[in-house]
């Protein structure tokens, strides 16, 4: 895949993002700057030529859809509504045809939330793909990649510590099917953080243990910089003997972040979590919007980050009349 610096301009240009894993580091810290900008209230690109982006989520989503409409109606972008419940998807209809009908009207641009992992390889791949000539942004697939949440994230540790080197950031939790969980350890660990993980074991894979080490959640809990909390997918459970015999309040006693916890925090330790939250699992409840807790604001800083990410691939699909 090819992509390029706007280096002059601390710009990035892509034809698709799909995936944080081809990002250069200097990448992400130009994606984030421009966020911080957006955020900061900076001038949004003008558009000299009008731009239609869908968002069409196969699986069902509050935040990102929302975040992402947000984004393109603050850049100016026109919002071609879809809806996969009402459409030619439940006569049968591929990814790749509604994509090749989506080009056919006009839309420059998709955001895709699908179930299948990899999704868009039919859709970017120039071998399997000779005819479409569409942006695809990637907004979740299955248990793979979630190169949104990943970059707002590092965008709200970079707010609070200014950086990532040496930072301690442990990812608890739901670890082998959180397409977050994927997409973070591999960026942080490139950033120069340090990556630990805890929650159930079953959880847990080795092939992790290149990017940090296991630990009891109690021996991390005094020690770290971040607490990065992942939802129990009880949707992606199925076969899992462990589902069976869950038990919510014996979850949050043992993998979860209660007010004990909560005291044995350093003072500068932020909470994160890429929602929804299951309350008094995760989490105590009653700490969701405590001081510690970066969620409100890891959503107020998805909008500015897919903003950063949109623009990227109108700058690299050449649309809008940016240059």
């Amino acid at each position: 895949m090819y992509y390029c610096n706007l280096r002059k301009l601390n710009l990035v240009s892509l034809p698709h993002f799909v995936s944080v894993e081809n990002l250069s580091v200097e990448e992400v810290e130009a994606l984030i700057k421009r966020a911080e900008y957006f955020k900061n209230g900076g001038a949004t690109p003008r558009l000299t030529q009008p731009v239609y982006i869908s968002n069409m989520f196969f699986e069902d989503s509050s935040r990102t859809h929302t975040s992402f409409e947000m984004a393109e109606r603050k850049l100016g972008l026109t919002v071609i509504p879809f809806d996969p419940a009402h459409s030619s998807v439940n006569k049968g209809e591929t990814l790749y045809d509604t994509s090749l009908i989506m080009d056919a009207v006009g839309v420059n641009i998709e955001v895709i939330r699908h179930s299948q992992n990899e999704y868009y390889q039919d859709l970017i791949h120039p071998k399997k793909n000779q005819y479409l000539n569409i942006g695809v942004i990637n907004a979740g697939d299955g248990s793979g990649q979630h190169p949104s949440q990943c970059l707002l994230d590092m965008m709200t540790i970079h707010e609070h510590f200014g950086h990532f080197k040496g930072l301690k950031v442990a990812i608890v939790g739901d670890i082998t099917n959180s397409r977050v969980a994927k997409s973070n350890m591999e960026l942080l660990t490139r950033l120069g953080a340090q990556v630990y993980f805890s929650g159930p074991e079953y959880w847990y894979s080795s092939e992790y243990d290149k990017y940090g080490k296991y630990e009891k959640l109690d021996k991390l809990v005094p020690e770290m910089d971040v607490m990065m909390l992942l939802r129990v997918q009880h949707e992606r459970h199925s076969g899992d003997p462990n589902e069976k015999s869950f038990d919510a309040k014996a979850y949050h006693e043992e993998y979860g972040i209660n007010h004990k916890r909560y005291q044995e925090l350093k003072p500068d330790t932020i909470i994160m979590h890429p929602g929804p939250i299951n309350h008094d699992v995760e989490l105590s409840g009653d700490l969701v919007e405590s001081d510690k807790c970066m969620f409100t604001r890891q959503m107020q800083n998805g909008v500015f980050m897919r903003m950063a990410m949109i623009e990227a691939v109108l700058r690299g699909r050449r649309l809008g009349g940016l240059k």
